[in-house]
């Protein structure tokens, strides 16, 4: 055997050794055994075939037994590692908690105005390194007097682990801080970790929904700032000892104090199970206010889960009732088949098979079109979205965002209930609020774009011009329709079923809707769903608010109705006159009427009984 033979089997013995050590080093200390006995063999092995094969190398025994023993080192080495990446747990230290802590940074979100909504605060949490603790259970006697809130038996089992770092409690007090480095407990420590905390309370839950305990996002913006990056931006910017730029949001935090203190009035005087307002731009799409009641307080979510705490604005799913007649009307108006002045026969209930369409306040008579609005009838709503065809009625509603899940930067989004075959009888009840259940956001957007000159703008949570809100806006009506809408609308706060929100120089428009819900598959007499569209200033249209209220209940003062016009409207008409001022809509006591907002277009008759 020829010397580079032998050491040939010297390094093909040693890679065999350790592919065969490889698999032993998963079984723990019996593995590392083995695994040292077989290295050994192998040495051993090596060891006689130098030797013996000494004199035809040239070679003195006591330089080959040198060798043989260098090479044993080397493999013995190698081995010892890889049984120990092997064998050892997975142990997180104090200093990669730390830097973890670092990199959880989150960039601040403000309002419009830069309010601070969220932002991050340094707080001290407990943690043990197991290895290091010399008596356990005077560590864990120690640490329960200092914390008396923990589980001494789930404290005792964590100390008594075999890993480098264990959690004791989160977010430790300054006070408890203190008392615990006077214990002086050895393996026992603190990091400084990111607490995300909301300045604001609950007041704009829904829209910021919150972080947990490692500062990730949850729910709302938080969620969003992770899926888009932002997250990660600050983590890198705080690695440096840099800050990000805050996210502005769209919201104004005066206007929303104020929307949800009214909203948290109206459900509370009509007893209703939960309400829902929000106010968007009708130019940006950008949501100044969005609230969702019952809500719960971000900085301690333990509420959020509860069923009755969803974002009823872009995760909740209703039939809009009559607020849907808007839409009906808009569609016709837009087709040139249906002008303000064409009459619908709303002078008996409207047949369809074994069903009949009645009006809640009927007029038995021929309406034109501004008295159908006016008076909510439903038989002549159905007649005008017969005129049209279903094929018509659906791509209306497609190209008006009402058929498809509505994105936005929240997270949280809900597929409308669309019916699976759309026959005429749907296209009748759908032209009137009923068979088509929508996200209450969606309506937001399909009104806006009826009163802004007919551009269809998706909604959005952060700041942006009319311009930038303009690339991706679709053009979805004619100028004239726009233009005879907000007539409309406007005649129904002067003369219809909006009246009570008709706030002086602020030239509201709106339209009220009133739903029965559903409830076990068919529709309950007493448990409505009231809402009501609003747009101000009419004259030259800027914000848009949407309000309802689920399951409102009738008062002395109400006659015993529980209808919109005698709930949700007055609340709608308080938010207005709350938050006009705060958005900067000057009354104007000399306004236009609903007639002067025409201009030369002809109108049908107008008699309110």
């Amino acid at each position: 055997m020829t010397g580079q033979q032998v050491l040939d089997g010297a390094f093909r013995g040693g890679a065999a050794a350790s592919a065969v050590l490889g698999r032993f080093a998963v079984v723990s200390a019996r593995g590392l055994w083995a695994a040292l006995r077989f290295a050994w063999r192998w040495i051993r092995k090596i060891t006689r075939a130098l030797i013996g094969n000494g004199e035809g190398l040239g070679l003195t025994s006591g330089r080959l037994r040198l060798a043989a023993i260098a090479f044993g080192m080397v493999y013995l080495v190698i081995v010892g590692r890889l049984v120990q990446y092997a064998v050892a747990p997975d142990v997180k230290t104090a200093s990669q908690v730390a830097q973890t802590a670092s990199a959880s940074s989150r960039p601040d979100i403000v309002d419009r105005n830069g309010v601070v909504l969220a932002t991050d605060i340094k707080v001290s949490s407990l943690y043990a390194e197991p290895k290091n603790i010399i008596d356990i259970d005077e560590a864990t006697e120690l640490l329960m007097q200092a914390l008396p809130d923990l589980d001494p038996k789930e404290l005792r089992a964590r100390l008594s682990t075999k890993r480098g770092f264990v959690w004791i409690k989160r977010e430790v007090s300054p006070r408890d801080q203190v008392a615990i480095f006077r214990l002086g407990i050895p393996g026992v420590g603190f990091v400084q970790e990111n607490k995300r905390i909301y300045p604001n309370g609950a007041e704009v839950a829904h829209v910021l929904g919150f972080a947990d305990v490692d500062n990730k996002g949850i729910a709302g913006i938080e969620k969003f700032l992770d899926t888009s990056g932002k997250t990660a931006e600050a983590g890198a910017a705080a690695s440096h000892g840099e800050r990000l730029a805050p996210i502005h949001l769209a919201l104004d935090l005066k206007v929303q104090h104020a929307v949800r203190d009214e909203l948290v009035a109206g459900m509370t005087k009509f007893k209703a199970i939960a309400a829902s307002a929000a106010i968007a731009d009708v130019d940006t799409g950008e949501i100044v206010s969005l609230v969702s009641l019952p809500d719960y307080d971000p900085n301690t979510p333990t509420d959020a889960l509860k069923s009755d705490r969803i974002n009823r604005v872009n995760v909740g799913v209703f039939e809009m009732g009559s607020t849907m007649k808007a839409l009906t009307l808009a569609m016709a108006l837009d087709s040139g088949k249906v002008g303000l002045q064409s009459r619908f026969d709303a002078r008996a209930p409207l047949a369809y098979g074994r069903f009949r369409i009645h009006d809640f306040h009927p007029t038995r008579r021929v309406l034109t079109v501004p008295e159908v609005f006016v008076h909510s009838s439903n038989i002549g709503t159905a007649r005008i979205a017969l005129t049209m065809g279903v094929e018509a009625h659906k791509a209306f509603l497609k190209k008006m965002g009402q058929l498809d899940r509505l994105q936005t930067e929240l997270p949280e989004s809900a597929r409308p209930i669309v019916p699976s075959r759309w026959g005429e009888l749907n296209t009748i009840t759908i032209s009137f609020g009923h068979g088509l259940a929508i996200a209450p956001i969606q309506s937001v957007m399909g009104v806006s774009a009826l009163v802004n000159g007919g551009w269809l703008i998706k909604p959005t949570f952060l700041q942006r011009t009319t311009e930038e809100a303009r690339v991706d806006a679709q053009k979805v009506l004619k100028d004239s329709t726009s233009v005879q809408m907000r007539y409309l609308m406007r005649l129904n706060a002067e003369k219809g079923s909006a009246k009570k929100a008709d706030i002086p120089g602020y030239r509201v428009g709106g339209k009220t809707g009133t739903a029965e819900k559903v409830v076990g598959g068919r529709y309950a007499k007493n448990k409505n769903l009231t809402a009501f569209t609003a747009v101000f200033p009419m004259d030259k249209p800027k914000y848009m608010l949407l309000v309802v209220l689920d399951e409102p209940k009738s008062l002395p003062e109400t006659h015993g109705f529980a209808t919109s016009g005698w709930n949700v409207v007055p609340v709608g008409g308080k938010m207005v006159e709350r938050v006009a001022p705060l958005l900067g809509v000057e009354p104007n006591y000399d306004a236009p009427s609903a007639n002067d907002i025409l201009g030369d277009i002809p109108t049908g008759s107008v008699k309110v009984d």
